[in-house]
Formats: structure tokens, sequence, C-alpha cells
């Protein structure tokens, strides 16, 4: 039975079901509401199928619930209303039923899960039939299964394709066999989805704490290359005998082991908070990140040479940036996301770098903190990942140790520094034109970099000192013009 005690809290139907007894509107909540009611699951959306005048039907809700209106689909009498409330940010999407009646509406629905409805007048009358269920929904949720309601499914909208991953990985469902296999047939259809709704399914995934394995699952069916087309280039690249996969196993694992990296440090604070920052569009910096670990090593293929029986990958981080960024193009990431990604990528090896020296100079870690700004903590999280995942013959346990215990080192010294109270700049760009006569140009940036790490390493301390160093650098820079 449906918990109408439940649905008879929520402060919106009531609103909608008095509306359409006055306009003779007939209204039934689908899909979503009335599957997560059934597990017990908030939801903060609602689908409503009305049998006519659905955009209209919603304006006059937005008036009353004082939200905002926004047209979906004109030609498809499909419209939005944004609510808030206490914090919370409601959507409510009326559509006109897609056939005659809904139950050919639900006919034309997605999966079983997906393809019930109520009508809004039980809550007025309490009948039990007004709910329908022609596809055993309620029975598959029961079974914890995700299933096409026919075989058109993934034709009529090729974005389910990778929906039943998401839905799949969200609610924990088993994925039944038929569909899989119509997914996998129907793949090439994921052409024709817009990239920004690919994008939001692929974050659906890249939130869940095991998006790993619903990647691997993606790419044994031939589907994670519809979307990420670099991961063929990827497939039997292998490595030398520090590692014991090629380089898209590699990457499966490196993403398997920051989801477990998160689950070590969720007591930390300071680093929980820093992940579920949100860069944009509601992504987070965890998820952000996962999709980066899983393209670090993407450049690797084009660097590869062989050199005196070695395996060697020279400059891959930079040929990584540059594809990685490309991705970002196709899947419309914001520019956030694509420098965060750059950054993380470019950086990823730096430190590894730094665990290999006895004793980090504070040099070499103003250095890295500068480089990696708001990133410094993704890059040691990513670099720790890649090391755990790197375990072949030629690997020493001591040099894992190592490289860990450095990485948590720095994790620590990233938040304790962002803490601290900044040293006041010595010298500025004005005393660099007023003491020293310099035009403003590219060595003015060299310049006071190079006099804050000084500076931050003590080997420097006093206005004058700070002087002296600029006119070495912009002396040098001169003859460098010069012999050019």
């Amino acid at each position: 039975m449906i918990p109408l005690h439940e649905m008879k809290k929520n402060p919106f139907f009531g609103v909608i079901l008095k509306l359409a007894e006055l306009n003779r509107r007939k209204v039934y909540l689908v899909g979503g509401y009335l599957r997560d009611l059934f597990l017990k699951r908030k939801s903060f959306d609602f689908d409503f199928a009305v049998d006519k005048g659905a955009i209209k039907f919603s304006r006059s809700i937005a008036e009353r619930l004082k939200g905002d209106f926004v047209v979906l689909d004109k030609e498809h009498g499909s419209a939005r209303v944004i609510v808030k409330k206490e914090n919370t940010s409601y959507t409510l999407d009326f559509t006109d039923f897609r056939g005659r009646d809904i139950n050919e509406d639900l006919s034309l629905r997605d999966f079983t899960i997906n393809a019930m409805a109520l009508d809004l007048s039980c809550l007025k009358n309490a009948a039990s039939e007004e709910f329908i269920d022609p596809y055993s929904g309620k029975s598959d949720i029961k079974k914890g299964l995700i299933k096409v309601i026919n075989n058109r499914a993934f034709c009529d909208d090729p974005l389910r394709i990778l929906r039943v991953f998401s839905l799949s990985a969200v609610l924990k469902f088993k994925i039944d066999g038929e569909t899989l296999k119509l997914a996998q047939e129907n793949k090439d259809g994921i052409f024709s989805v817009s990239s920004e709704r690919i994008r939001e399914e692929l974050f659906k995934i890249l939130a869940v704490p095991n998006a790993a394995d619903f990647f691997k699952k993606m790419d044994s069916l031939s589907i994670l290359e519809k979307i990420i087309p670099e991961v063929n280039i990827m497939r039997d690249i292998q490595q030398g005998p520090y590692h014991h996969l090629d380089v898209l196993e590699h990457s499966f694992e490196a993403m398997s082991q920051i989801e477990k990296l998160f689950s070590e440090l969720k007591r930390n604070k300071k680093v929980s908070v820093y992940l579920d920052e949100i860069i944009a569009a509601e992504h987070s910096r965890r998820q952000v990140l996962k999709l980066a670990v899983f393209l670090h090593d993407i450049g690797k293929p084009d660097a590869i040479t062989f050199e005196e029986g070695k395996t060697k990958f020279h400059g891959h981080e930079h040929i990584g940036r540059r594809l990685a960024s490309a991705v970002c193009d196709r899947l419309k990431l914001s520019g956030k996301e694509k420098d965060a990604i750059k950054a993380m990528i470019l950086w990823h090896l730096r430190p590894g770098y730094l665990a290999d020296n006895p004793d980090i100079s504070e040099r070499a870690i103003f250095r890295y903190f500068r480089d990696t700004d708001s990133e410094g903590v993704s890059i040691l999280l990513l670099s720790m990942a890649d090391q755990r995942s790197t375990r072949g013959p030629l690997t020493v346990k001591a040099s894992r140790i190592r490289h860990e215990k450095t990485c948590l080192w720095l994790i620590k010294e990233y938040f304790r520094r962002k803490e601290e109270k900044k040293l006041p700049k010595i010298i500025t760009g004005d005393d660099l034109m007023e003491k020293l006569k310099l035009v403003p140009g590219p060595v003015f940036g060299k310049i006071l970099d190079k006099v804050e790490e000084e500076q931050a390493a003590g080997e420097i301390t006093t206005k004058k000192e700070a002087l002296e160093l600029a006119r070495q650098i912009a002396a040098g820079h001169v003859k460098k013009i010069v012999k050019t």
C-alpha cells in the first residue's frame, strides 16, 4: 500500500490537488518519487503527468507556491516549478500525457520501477485503486531490479543507456540481464545525446563510493568508449616492470584505490570538507577528483618510448593534460572543473619526486603548494592512489611506505599553512618600478615569485635583500633577451 499519511505531510500536494479540481485536470504523481517512497528515501524532485495543459497549469502552481517557473519543452507540454523552503530547493515537473491516457504514458517510460502512477485525488478519498502499476514496478523494487519496460526503451531515449547504470549505482539495484544486452546493442545511440545530459548521468555515478565498478562494467559492454573514446588507446598499453597492469586497467585500479582512500580518511574532517567542496554545478571536488584519477595516465599511449629495453613515458603528464582538457570540453564541464582536472594531471608525479628525497627542503614544499594551489591535497591523494595501484615486480615496499607517509604529512601541512598567517610581502611591483626603474612585464611575475620563494625558505628577510635578488634576476633577463 502507498503510505498516504507520509504524502499528506507534503506541503505541495494539497495545493496541486485543489488547483487540479478547480481546473478539472487529472494530475498523476509518477516516477521517481513513488519509487523513493517505497524505498523510504528522501526525494526533492517530483514528476507529474497532466491530462492536458501542463504548462498553463504549472504556471498557476508556481504563482500559488511563490516558486520560479521554467518552460522545459513547449512542443511536448513540459514545464518546471522550483520552490525553495528552509534552505532546500524542490523541483516539480509537469508534463502532458505522452499518450492518450496515463496507461499509454507509462508504457513510454524507461524502467518498470519508474512506470508507476498515483492519482492525486487519492489524497482526498484514499482509494487504493488509484495506484497504477502495469509493469510490476513495486515488485521489481522489492527485488532490487532495474528492467526496461520494452525493447524500444533505449531507442526512444539513448540517455537511458547511461541512466540504467546511474540508477543501479545510486539505488544499489541489480540490472536485468536482458536490459544490459539491449543497452549494449543500442550503445551507438549515445552519440545522439547532448553532452550536458551525458555529463549529469556520469557525475551521478561518480558520486557513489564504488564508481570504479560501474566504469569497468560500462567498459566491458563497450559503452564507456562512447563517452570517453580515449579508453581504447589506453587499452593493452603495457607499462614495464614497476607496473602489473596496462594503462587502462591501472586507471580503473587507481579509481578504486582513491575510493578506498576516501573511506580511510572519512574521519578526517578537514579532508572531508575539502573533498565535499562544490567546484561547479553541484559537482563536488570528490567527483571531479575521481574523474581526474581515471584520466591521469591518458597521455601515456602518445608518450611511450623504448630506451635500452625500458618502457618510458616522458612528458605524459603534459600530453595527458591536453587530452583531458578535450574530454572536459566534450562533456561540457565548467572552466573550474576543467582547470582542476588539468592541474591534477599535470602535477600528479610531483609528490613522488618529493618522496624520493630523504629531506624535503622548505623551498621544495613552497614550490609544490604554490604550483598546485587549491588542488594540492587532491594531487597528493591522486598520487597515493596511483602508487597503491603500482605493484609490479620492481616495486619496493619501503618506497611505497615512504611515499604514503610523505603524502599524508604534506596533506597536514596544506591545512596548517592555510590556517597560518601569510608572511607580508617584502617588495611589490611598485618597488620594482620605483627602486629599480623596471618597466612592467613578464619579468615582474618571475621576480616576485622568486622573492616570495626565498622569503618562505628563510633565505631573505629584508627589503634590501629582496631588491638585490630582483636586480640579479632582472639583469639575467636582459642578458637573455640580448643574446636571443
